[in-house]
C-alpha cells in the first residue's frame, strides 16, 4: 500500500504540474481514491488500536499472574505493534497531503477555494 499511495501520489502531482489535464474528470477521480485511501487508513487505526490493547492487556496479565510465560507474547505484539505505527504515521500524512491536492484540484475546476478548507 505505501508504494501504491505514494505512485498515486506523484501522478496527481504530476497531472497538477503538467497543465494540461481535465481538471474535473481528475477531481472525480481523485475525491474516489480519497475514500479508498481514507477507508484503508480508517481499517489500519482499528488494527494499530487492537494490536496497542491486547500489548496492554497482556503486560497487564504479566503483572498480574506474574507468569513468564506471557513475556514471549507481549514482545511479539509489541514488535507487531511498532510497524502498524509506522505504517499508520504514513497513511495519515499521506492522505492529508492528498485532501490538499484535492483543494489545488477543486481551485482549478471551479476557480475558487472551498468554502468548508479548514487550515
Amino acid at each position: 500500500m505505501t508504494k501504491y499511495l505514494s505512485a498515486y501520489k506523484a501522478y496527481i502531482e504530476e497531472q497538477l504540474s503538467s497543465g494540461n489535464a481535465d481538471y474535473e474528470r481528475l477531481l472525480n477521480y481523485h475525491r474516489d481514491h480519497i475514500r479508498f485511501f481514507a477507508h484503508e487508513r480508517l481499517i489500519h487505526l482499528l488494527v494499530t488500536i487492537l494490536f496497542a490493547l491486547m500489548t496492554v492487556a497482556c503486560f497487564i496479565a504479566i503483572a498480574i499472574t506474574e507468569k513468564i510465560i506471557l513475556i514471549p507474547l507481549a514482545c511479539a505484539f509489541l514488535i507487531l505493534l511498532i510497524p502498524y505505527i509506522k505504517h499508520y504515521y504514513f497513511l495519515e500524512n499521506t492522505v492529508q497531503q492528498l485532501y490538499r491536492l484535492y483543494d489545488t484540484i477543486y481551485e482549478k475546476v471551479y476557480g475558487y477555494p472551498r468554502a468548508d478548507r479548514s487550515e
